[in-house]
């Protein structure tokens, strides 16, 4: 017997309590016979000004992490997505490796998708038509030691950070208020002389912005909701195509 309504995959989708985005926008993308499963990191909407508040907001994420996971393993998932990113690039590539391993220990084998390896699983989706991808413009809701993070991460992949725009949201909560005219205007900033244009932090709604932007600008322009969501599915063997969310969903 299978899950009535999940038959196909049930995602447990681990977010912080402050992330209004990546629900719904995973919601849009959800194929027939795909459920998502929301469990809840409680964190306060603390105020972030500068490095050291940055700094409190994600102890209280990581604080919080685990008891999230083994709430959402209940519901017995085929994969577990974290619907989170600045953890997932810390300390570079070498952190996220840590990183993966210890949710996979604790998820009891159950598969995890991170935000950082899917963004990067993505650029390699699109170099199949499109041949090497090397310079990049990233686009965050960060402050600068967020920021520093997701460019060692990039550059440890081998890619040159280029152009890197941190928007320094105010707080967990507010960087879901980033308009669609400020992530219109960061995409084309940091769009000059790149071969792709990256951005992170799940709580900017910017699955939409990333298609349109990708139509007018040429080039790929990769929603961090999107390519981890299209990485958890076609991790668990589901191929289904769509449009409406740039070429990463409608074409690989």
């Amino acid at each position: 017997m299978v899950d009535s309504l999940g038959s196909r995959m049930k995602f447990a989708v681990v977010a912080p309590s402050t992330n209004t985005s990546v629900e719904p926008e995973y919601a849009s993308m959800q194929p027939r016979g795909v459920t998502n499963h929301f469990s809840r990191i409680a964190i306060p909407d603390t105020r972030v000004t500068d490095d050291a508040s940055f700094m409190v907001m994600l102890q209280s994420i990581r604080d919080a992490t685990f008891d999230a996971v083994d709430v959402s393993m209940s519901m017995d998932p085929g994969c577990v997505i974290m619907g989170m990113s600045a953890e997932t690039f810390w300390d570079g590539a070498k952190g996220a490796e840590q990183l993966h391993k210890k949710m996979v220990e604790r998820t009891g084998g159950v598969p995890v998708i991170m935000g950082s390896t899917a963004v990067d699983s993505a650029i390699k989706a699109y170099e199949q038509d499109r041949g090497p991808i090397r310079k990049i413009g990233i686009v965050t809701p960060y402050m600068p030691v967020g920021d520093k993070n997701v460019r060692r991460f990039f550059e440890d992949q081998g890619y040159e950070v280029v152009h890197l725009v941190g928007l320094k949201s105010p707080s967990p909560m507010l960087i879901a208020h980033e308009s669609k005219h400020v992530l219109k205007n960061a995409a084309i900033a940091v769009s000059q002389g790149v071969d792709a244009i990256i951005q992170a932090g799940t709580n900017l709604a910017f699955a939409e912005v990333a298609a349109i932007a990708e139509f007018w600008l040429e080039k790929p322009v990769i929603a961090i909701n999107t390519a981890t969501y299209w990485h958890a599915l076609r991790s668990m063997g589901i191929t289904d195509q769509m449009d409406g969310f740039g070429t990463l969903l409608s074409r690989y």
